[in-house]
């Protein structure tokens, strides 16, 4: 079994800033892409940020500049840094991995997974 841990969330001021993690545990041959969706009250779930396992990385227009996904490959962890916070950055976020798992390294399958949501408050 794989299961993935988010932390990092809370209440900030806008302006502010914080750093989302997301550590993935379990039999786990490797990690391909990596990514930061969030979901905000009555709203759909959306892509914030992606990072591939070349260490690509791809945001969506309202956040360029102002976050920064990384990852750490030795960890099995993916980090979201979030800068200049504003009020509409608030939602929960989740991370969701595709992570390699099989009976052995030579029958790796990728399968998804989502963290548990955390929830991001910015206040104005």
């Amino acid at each position: 079994q794989v299961q993935l841990v988010e932390s990092g969330g809370g209440l900030v001021q806008a302006g502010g800033s914080l750093r989302l993690s997301c550590a993935a545990s379990g039999s786990i041959f490797g990690i391909n892409a990596m990514g930061w969706y969030r979901q905000a009250p009555g709203k759909q779930r959306e892509l914030v940020a992606t990072i591939t396992s070349s260490g690509n990385t791809n945001y969506t227009d309202s956040v360029k500049g102002r976050f920064t996904i990384s990852r750490d490959n030795a960890k099995n962890t993916v980090y979201l840094q979030m800068n200049s916070l504003k009020p509409e950055d608030t939602a929960v976020y989740y991370c969701n991995l595709e992570v390699l798992r099989g009976r052995s390294y030579n029958y790796r399958q990728p399968y998804n997974y989502w963290g548990q949501g955390t929830q991001v408050t910015v206040s104005s």
